[in-house]
């Protein structure tokens, strides 16, 4: 499960996976602050350029928020577990929907056999590459809320089906984790629902309507699509750890509404998956200084990701 130490020697590689409290700390108020702060601008400057700017903004920090709680899941977040484990599951997971445990069991599984017959993320990308066709029909229902809401119906019944039958909660968690979800609602909707009350309460009575659930059923749901996409998509189903996973080159635009949290160092990810995102662009440099770069799955942008995908 750490196939970087073929490349990198221990000492680099302890060096890399050395975690920070107030680095993770500096996470998790970054995000945050950007969607109470792209809130704040539509409230200071309403207009339908500030509204749409902060759907999307909001969108890509709700990804932010799983990528962060993805990072605790490999107890990379924060250097203290108890803080890492916190902070991952009620200040990134439960506020998106989604459950921390069962999220880094199924997560860990997909690191051990990836892009084999065994990886739960398989059904994800062995689709690809597909049609241009098929691609924008997923986009446009991810866009227009189809995704989201169907998603989130299939929560709320799921969790009406499996109340009090905790094994088939569990289970159904598993299926749920790859696209951060959590059929067992009861802990994470209050947390979820606390957000959109929140921006309500400091806004207007539909802000949390308009920037919790609204960038939650359209933007989060295109931008983890994408990720998915680049991550895995239209890459060898082997175990050649250079070629079974992308990484993609992401400038500012695309770090903003896209690519938060380094998540586009995805092939430095698998190397060693303990080192946390922010330390991912090291990782990368280390990795190419050892001779590897032009053996590595790497995309010069997200289009050209997409592209191999078929775009």
């Amino acid at each position: 499960m750490t196939p970087g130490k073929a490349y990198l020697d221990a000492e680099t590689i302890h060096r890399l996976a050395g975690r920070s409290n107030a680095m993770g700390a500096w996470l998790v108020i970054h995000c945050w602050s950007v969607i109470f702060g792209a809130v704040a601008v539509f409230a200071i400057w309403p207009n339908p350029l500030t509204f749409l700017l902060a759907v999307v903004l909001i969108g890509s920090r709700q990804l932010g928020l799983a990528i962060l709680m993805h990072d605790a899941a490999h107890n990379a977040l924060f250097k203290s577990r108890r803080i890492n484990e916190f902070a991952g599951e009620w200040l990134c997971g439960r506020p998106i929907l989604a459950e921390l445990s069962s999220y880094r069991h199924y997560h860990l599984t997909h690191h051990r056999y990836t892009q084999t017959d065994k990886d739960p993320d398989l059904i994800l990308s062995a689709k690809f590459p597909t049609s241009h066709a098929s691609l924008r029909r997923k986009f446009l229902r991810d866009l227009t809320g189809q995704t989201g809401l169907r998603q989130l119906i299939g929560q709320i019944v799921m969790s009406f089906r499996l109340a009090g039958d905790d094994d088939a909660i569990e289970a159904a968690n598993q299926d749920a984790a790859q696209a951060f979800k959590a059929r067992d609602l009861w802990k994470s909707l209050p947390v979820f629902l606390g957000v959109a009350l929140l921006m309500s309460v400091v806004g207007e009575w539909w802000y949390g309507l308009a920037f919790w659930l609204l960038p939650y059923l359209t933007w989060f749901q295109l931008v983890l699509r994408i990720r998915n996409i680049a991550e895995h998509g239209a890459t060898e189903q082997s175990e050649d750890p250079l070629q079974n996973v992308r990484t993609t080159r992401a400038g500012p635009i695309a770090r903003a509404l896209v690519a938060p949290y380094w998540v586009n160092y995805h092939l430095e990810h698998h190397m060693v998956m303990h080192v946390p995102c922010w330390r991912l662009p090291d990782m990368h440099r280390a990795l190419c200084d050892a001779g590897i770069g032009d053996r590595m799955r790497v995309s010069p942008n997200y289009g050209h990701a997409l592209a191999e995908a078929g775009w």
